[in-house]
């Protein structure tokens, strides 16, 4: 992965199937499948995601491109937090929670050092853009 993220990175892992800009394990930064379960329709929704690592959390960002409305999946999690990831060919079970206020500041402030094309998307809408952290569940958890 690159030091910073861009609209180029992101249209590049898009042509290349995943493949350009994947990353390891020990990656800060990369991207991430993430299915919820629908709130409306009970359906498996799935969407790709850049992620920036918290520990052994996943930082993902409802940004929905600045639009005024946050992205279905935020919704989705919200009202399930039982969703599954797939980031580095592994899929696993995972939790998912809001960041707090706080918390929300520190991810958004380490995300748009990485991917700085975020502040554009704050600049585009009223509401403070959520951070969400995705937690795997280990086995032992489980």
């Amino acid at each position: 992965m690159p030091r910073t993220v861009s609209y180029l990175t992101v249209i590049l892992h898009a042509l290349t199937g995943g493949r350009a800009f994947d990353g390891d394990a020990t990656s800060p930064v990369g991207f991430l499948k993430l299915t919820t379960v629908g709130r409306k329709s009970g359906q498996s929704r799935t969407a790709e995601l850049i992620y920036i690592r918290d520990g052994d959390a996943y930082a993902l960002t409802a940004s929905n491109g600045g639009k005024p409305r946050n992205p279905g999946w935020f919704y989705n999690l919200q009202a399930n937090p039982a969703v599954t990831i797939k980031v580095h060919g592994v899929r696993q079970r995972a939790t998912a929670e809001v960041a707090d206020p706080a918390k929300r500041d520190e991810l958004w402030a380490r995300l748009t050092q990485i991917a700085p094309m975020y502040k554009g998307y704050e600049t585009r809408t009223q509401r403070v853009i959520p951070m969400v952290l995705v937690r795997p569940i280990r086995e032992a958890d489980a």
